[in-house]
């Protein structure tokens, strides 16, 4: 029992296998049915592979592992890192809109949106502790690259 909370603990399966249950759960005992729009799954494979395919990047990149428990051993600053300072959890975040829009469903956007704000709060604390880790070098790169959107924010 201890593992399977831990498993669900990790947050790519809240993102990519916990919400969606949910979501089709929550839409079919609520409404007893599922406004399906299925041009919108194109979002939510972008936001998955955006989060697959940053995570080899960096681990390949910087080593570690593919979240903070065990960090990387180089900053990452290139691919899609010179864009955004947090590509893996901006997949995350692409894939619940596009859950949101695919469903049509309310209850998603809700999930979405408390994501959202959990992970910018996360993405703090992440800079803190990579500001003490790297130092100058990682302050430089938070000055040229944004955190979230690359030239907005």
């Amino acid at each position: 029992m201890e593992g399977i909370k831990r498993w669900l603990r990790r947050t790519p399966v809240r993102t990519f296998i916990l919400y969606p249950l949910l979501t089709l759960v929550f839409e079919l005992a609520v409404y007893r049915r599922l406004d399906f729009h299925p041009w919108y799954l194109p979002i939510m494979l972008w936001g998955y592979l955006q989060y697959r395919l940053c995570g080899k990047y960096r681990v390949k990149r910087g080593g570690g592992g593919p979240g903070l428990d065990t960090p990387p051993e180089r900053m990452v600053v290139s691919g899609p890192y010179y864009y955004t300072r947090n590509p893996m959890y901006l997949g995350h975040v692409i894939y619940l809109v596009g859950l949101t829009l695919t469903l049509r469903s309310w209850f998603a956007a809700a999930i979405t949106l408390a994501t959202v704000i959990w992970f910018h709060t996360r993405v703090l604390g992440d800079e803190k502790r990579l500001l003490e880790r790297w130092g100058e070098p990682y302050r430089r790169y938070m000055v040229v690259v944004k955190r979230w959107i690359p030239g907005l924010f």
